[in-house]
Formats: structure tokens, sequence, C-alpha cells
């Protein structure tokens, strides 16, 4: 990946939008940060992070309206495939498997956060769909290296 991409990446990983709006894709940018706010607010996310940042996983269990926050994993890992791809990178249509991946493992993560505990630690639901990230990017680039051997 060149400089230009990385940058791409790195701010779409900092805010659903910002990507886009680099890449002067502005009313993507504007509809990915408007839903962003969206599901933010209506999930209580920023609260929820604060809280499991805090230690207070249980609090955060409470607090966060899973409804919304289902939302957000796709919309993130969306934003930052666009970005990536308008930005010249992953032109092929299975490159977005690391992606779509890892959206698919995090939601799966957000779905078992307030119950499943790993070495008898809850993580909730920020730290254990953080942690679902990588087995999902792993899941999408093995995906991606045998479907390239195979075409």
């Amino acid at each position: 990946m060149n400089k230009n991409i990385i940058e791409k990446l790195i701010w779409s990983i900092a805010l659903p939008g910002f990507g886009q709006f680099l890449n002067k894709k502005y009313f993507k940018g504007i509809v990915l940060l408007i839903l962003e706010f969206i599901i933010n607010i209506q999930a209580n996310f920023n609260q929820i992070i604060i809280m499991s940042f805090h230690g207070e996983i249980g609090e955060a269990i409470k607090h966060a309206d899973y409804q919304w926050l289902m939302f957000y994993p796709c919309l993130y890992f969306f934003s930052i495939w666009d970005s990536v791809k308008d930005a010249g990178g992953g032109k092929n249509p299975i490159s977005s498997l690391p992606y779509a991946f890892a959206a698919f493992f995090v939601t799966v993560g957000l779905i078992f956060s307030s119950e499943l505990m790993i070495f008898g630690v809850l993580f909730g639901p920020v730290w254990l769909p953080m942690l679902f990230v990588i087995p999902g990017v792993a899941v999408g680039l093995i995906s991606k290296k045998i479907i390239n051997r195979i075409i």
C-alpha cells in the first residue's frame, strides 16, 4: 500500500467518513459521518467506551443499546474499505474480504459481549468486539489468499 492509501485508511479508522472526505467523495463522507453520529448517539457508544476504559464493564453492558450498536461494525468497516478502494487500493472485489470478515466477527463478538468470558474475564461491548477484529481480518486474508490461488 502506498502512503496515500494508508493515510485514508488511518483517517477512516479514526472516524467513518473522514477517508471519503480526503478522497473528495463529499456526499459519501457526509452520509457516513451522519450515520456514525446517529448510531453512536442511539447506542450510547461514547458512554460505554468511557465506562469500558474505566473498567466498568457491567455498567457498559447495561447502558449499551445493542439494537443500534449492531449497525456500527458494518458501517465502520465499510467506511474503511470504501476509502481504501477509492484511494486506489483493492480494486479486486475479493480485496473487501478482510473488511467484511472483520465486520462479521466484530458483530458476533458484540452479540456475545454481555455473556462470553475469556479466562474468567467479561470483556463487554467494547473490548470483546475489538478482540474479534483479529480473527476476522485473519480469516479474510486467508480467504483472499485461497481465492487468489484458485483464480
